[in-house]
C-alpha cells in the first residue's frame, strides 16, 4: 500500500470532517487530500524526479504536514529539518543526504541547494486539473531519511522505507493507541519533524482531528487542551514536567485520556505527580531513529512496573545481548537489540556503520538494559554514557531519576569528568525553580544514593541543552563544562 492511498482513503471515509486545525485555520480530510495533490504536482513541475531527496524546513502547522505528504505522493524522499537546529545543522543534512531541493518559509535561511522552494509559492500553485498525484514506489525503496540525535558525533541519516512506515503505523494502532477514533482530538505539542509527526498517520487513518501548536509553551498547552477538548497528545518528559509546574493546570478542565511519551522513561517521582493529576493515562513508546518510535511499549495498565519501557510491540522481536552477541538471561544487563519490519534499511552512505549496527541480523541499539521474567524491558542508559568511578559502573539515568525527585528540579544531566583518583568524577547539572540550592540538593542525593554513585558536585543552569526533539544532550553539557574549566 502507498502512503498516498491512505490519504485518499481517509478523504473518502471522512470527507468534510476537520482533519487538521491550526489556530483559526481548519482543513478537512477532503481538502488535505486535494492540497497534498496540488503541492505534489508543483514539486514535480519544479523539476524534481522520483527518489530525489527534498529537505523540509517548516514550523509545526498545516503547511508542514501538507508538504510532508505531498512529497510522499510525488515519489520523493523527505528529509525533515527541525527549526530549532542551526543553519549549519540544516546545511550538513542537506549536503549529507544529497538533497536537490528545500521547501522553506519565504523568510527562511539561505542554504546551498539546487532548487529553493518557497512554501507560499507551492501553496499558490493551481494544478488541481492534473488529478491525483500518485507516483508509486517499491515498498523497500527509500521513503524518508531521518537523522540520529548526534549524541556521539555528527548525525547519521537512517534510510526508512514505506514498509517500515506501514509497520510503525500498524504497531501504533495495535499497541499504543488502539482505541483512537473519529471522536478523538490529537494535540501535537512536540515537533512534527520528530516524534509527534509519527502520530499523524494513525490519527488520519482513524478519522481523528489533529490540532497543531506552532510552538510548545506549557501555559498555551493547558489553554489549548482545555479549549479544544483534546483527548490525546504526545510529550517528552521535560515537557510534561513543565506542564505540571504550570499554575493554570490546577483549575483546568481537561479531557486528555491518553498521553503518550518517549525520548526517555518517566522518572518515578515525575510519573507519580503526573498520574496524580491526569490519572492512569500514560503510555510509553521506546524507539530510536534506526527503529523509529517502535521497539517496546509500556501500556497505561503496566505503569506499576517502575522504570520499565514495556514489552515489544506486536511484530517486533527484542532481546538483550552481551558483548559477544550472546543472549543474556533475565536480570542481566546488556545491549538491547531488535529486529522487525520497522527498522531502517541502512545508514545513508555509510555501509560500514550499517554493518556494525546490524550484526548477525539484529539492530544493535546502543542502549544498555535488562529484561525481567515477564518480558518487560528496562533501560539503564546509553552504552557510551556509562561512567566508571573507582572501578564501579554507574548509569547516569539512575542518578538523574533520584535528583528529579527533589522538589523544584525539572531537568538533570549527569556526566563524568576526568579525575585522577576516581577515573570518572560524577557531576550533575540541573535546572528548575529559581531558588534551587545545589548544596541542599547534594545533601539530598547523599541520603538517597550509594556513596560511589553520588555526585561530587552539582551546578544549576537556567536551562539544559536539548536536541530538536527536546532530548537533553549530555555530550553538550560535558563539552560546556570542559570549556568552562579550560580543559
Amino acid at each position: 500500500m502507498q502512503i498516498g492511498s491512505i490519504i485518499r482513503q481517509a478523504a473518502l471515509y471522512y470527507g468534510d470532517k476537520p482533519c487538521i486545525v491550526e489556530d483559526e485555520r481548519i482543513v478537512s480530510f477532503h481538502e488535505f487530500d486535494a492540497l497534498t495533490d496540488q503541492i505534489g504536482h508543483a514539486l514535480i513541475a519544479a523539476g524534481l524526479q522520483p527518489s530525489d531527496r527534498v529537505g523540509v524546513l517548516l514550523p509545526n502547522g498545516i503547511d508542514c504536514l501538507a508538504v510532508y505528504y505531498a512529497i510522499a505522493k510525488a515519489g520523493l524522499v523527505r528529509v525533515s529539518l527541525n527549526t530549532r537546529e542551526t543553519q549549519d545543522d540544516h546545511q550538513y543534512k542537506l549536503s549529507d543526504s544529497g538533497s536537490r531541493a528545500i521547501v522553506r518559509l519565504p523568510e527562511g535561511p539561505e542554504l546551498e541547494v539546487e532548487i529553493d522552494l518557497d512554501v507560499a509559492q507551492l501553496l499558490r500553485a493551481d494544478d488541481h486539473d492534473d488529478g491525483p498525484c500518485a507516483i508509486d514506489r517499491a515498498l523497500d525503496a527509500p521513503y524518508r531519511l531521518g537523522y540520529t540525535g548526534g549524541t556521539t558525533g555528527r548525525p547519521k541519516a537512517v534510510t526508512l522505507t514505506t514498509r517500515g512506515e506501514l509497520a510503525e503505523l500498524t504497531a501504533f494502532l495495535v499497541d499504543l493507541v488502539p482505541d483512537i477514533g473519529p471522536d478523538d482530538k490529537l494535540l501535537h505539542a512536540a515537533p512534527i519533524a520528530h516524534a509527534s509527526g509519527a502520530f499523524f498517520l494513525p490519527a488520519l487513518i482513524r478519522g481523528t482531528t489533529s490540532i497543531v501548536m506552532s510552538k510548545f509553551d506549557p501555559a498555551a498547552f493547558v489553554k489549548l487542551a482545555e479549549e479544544t477538548r483534546a483527548t490525546m497528545t504526545f510529550l517528552v518528559p521535560t515537557m510534561l514536567a513543565m506542564i505540571l509546574e504550570e499554575e493554570s493546570l490546577a483549575g483546568a478542565d481537561l479531557a486528555l485520556r491518553r498521553i503518550a511519551y518517549g525520548a526517555s522513561p518517566l522518572a518515578p517521582a515525575l510519573l507519580a505527580r503526573a498520574e496524580a493529576r491526569f490519572g492512569r493515562v500514560f503510555a510509553q513508546t521506546y524507539g530510536q531513529a534506526e527503529s523509529p518510535m517502535v521497539i517496546t511499549c509500556l501500556k497505561p495498565e503496566d505503569h506499576d512496573r517502575i522504570s520499565s519501557c514495556g514489552r515489544p510491540y506486536t511484530g517486533v522481536e527484542v532481546a538483550v545481548f552481551d558483548d559477544e552477541d550472546r543472549p543474556l538471561p533475565p536480570g542481566q544487563a546488556g545491549e538491547i537489540v531488535c529486529r522487525g519490519p520497522q527498522t531502517m534499511a541502512y545508514y545513508w552512505g555509510r555501509p560500514e556503520a550499517t554493518e556494525a549496527a546490524f550484526r548477525n541480523g539484529w539492530l544493535h541499539t546502543g542502549d544498555i538494559g535488562t529484561v525481567d521474567e515477564d518480558g518487560f524491558y528496562y533501560l539503564l542508559d546509553r552504552k557510551n554514557d556509562m561512567l566508571i568511578s573507582g572501578g564501579y559502573n554507574i548509569y547516569p539515568r539512575e542518578v538523574e531519576d533520584v535528583l528529579l525527585s527533589y522538589d523544584g528540579v525539572l531537568e538533570v544531566a549527569v556526566v563524568g569528568l576526568s579525575d585522577e583518583k576516581w577515573g570518572d568524577r560524577v557531576h550533575a547539572v540541573v535546572s528548575g525553580r529559581p531558588d534551587l540550592d545545589p548544596n541542599a540538593l547534594l545533601r539530598f542525593a547523599k541520603d538517597q544514593l550509594a556513596n560511589y554513585k553520588c555526585p561530587k558536585s552539582i551546578d544549576v543552569w537556567p536551562e539544559l541543552p536539548k536536541s530538536g526533539a527536546n532530548k537533553i544532550l549530555r555530550r553538550e553539557v560535558r563539552t560546556r563544562l570542559l570549556a568552562e574549566a579550560g580543559a
